[in-house]
């Protein structure tokens, strides 16, 4: 059934969309396995638990603000399978850190992706939407992990250096 809303809202910006949701699913599903790996008995690292399962929630409410917007414009959510995170196991910090420095990569790529579909088919509200909704808040995240991994580099992975940094978070 066609939707009685749509105007301007091309089929490529849709699908473009459709599969960022899916990365930004997948991103949740992978911070929310470092979570709970570093709540491990074994690892014992409640501030980097934290940090991962609020990241984990940050994505999943990119994911659902995405498919609000996707019924705003009158078109359809297309859910694809979750790939599973890369690993289950994540170290002691640094590991966990790059992954999630090179998946918030991969999700800033996505979504300059996405706008540039929707600026090639002359859709300026996707484009802006995009820019003032996620964009800007990706450089500032990709910042914040590249100065959480350098300040673990410094403070070492191991003893006294490792738990200051995890309380500090």
């Amino acid at each position: 059934m066609a939707s009685a809303i749509r105007q301007n809202y091309h089929e490529e910006s849709e699908a473009a969309i459709n599969k960022h949701i899916n990365l930004e699913l997948h991103a949740s599903y992978t911070f929310l396995s470092m979570g709970y790996h570093f709540e491990r008995d074994d690892v014992a690292l409640p501030g980097l638990s934290k940090f991962f399962k609020d990241h984990s929630d940050f994505e999943l409410d990119n994911a659902q603000t995405l498919m609000k917007y996707q019924n705003q414009r009158g078109g359809r959510v297309v859910l694809q399978a979750i790939p599973a995170p890369c690993q289950q196991e994540w170290g002691q910090g640094m590991e966990a850190l790059q992954v999630a420095l090179d998946l918030k990569k991969q999700i800033n790529k996505s979504l300059l992706d996405v706008r540039e579909v929707a600026s090639k088919k002359d859709d300026a509200h996707a484009a802006h939407y995009l820019d003032d909704t996620f964009l800007d808040e990706q450089i500032k995240t990709i910042k914040k992990l590249g100065d959480m991994l350098k300040q673990l580099q410094r403070a070492g992975e191991k003893d006294l250096g490792l738990h200051i940094f995890d309380r500090d978070l």
